[in-house]
């Protein structure tokens, strides 16, 4: 199976995460790309097998918490997704609020099956991640 994880990173943390995110992808069996939304080409993301989607959280400590706006125009960008298998992930500091779910319907709209939706506080594969992977087949 072909796994594209994208993300957003500003201090490497986000990217560090997705690369231990991939490596778990990997070790599964599964082949894995691991690209920022900057340099990812939406329409071979849109054409993996399975998606990972993820960024750090913007926002004002508890308020207002979203994904960059790199990440939301990337999403945007992406083909119809026709109920493939996506995951959201976000790393973060203080508080997610509804940032992962407000992600996870944007990807909806493009037509994905979201099933599984992930959080780190640091440059670590999100906990629960590994069992989404399992899930893959």
């Amino acid at each position: 199976m072909q796994v594209a994880i994208v993300f957003d990173s500003k201090t490497g943390t986000t990217k560090a995460a997705a690369e231990a995110m991939g490596g778990l992808v990997r070790k599964a069996g599964h082949e894995c790309t691991v690209s920022s939304v900057q340099d990812a080409d939406p329409a071979t993301v849109s054409a993996a097998d399975a998606i990972c989607v993820g960024s750090w959280v913007m926002g004002l400590f508890f308020l207002f918490q979203k994904a960059t706006p790199a990440t939301t125009d990337f999403i945007d960008r992406l083909g119809n997704l026709d109920g493939k298998p996506i995951a959201v992930f976000c790393t973060y500091k203080t508080a997610v609020g509804g940032m992962l779910s407000k992600m996870a319907a944007r990807l909806e709209g493009r037509g994905a099956k979201v099933t599984g939706s992930f959080r780190s506080r640091g440059p670590v594969a999100a906990e629960g991640f590994a069992a989404w992977v399992e899930s893959l087949g």
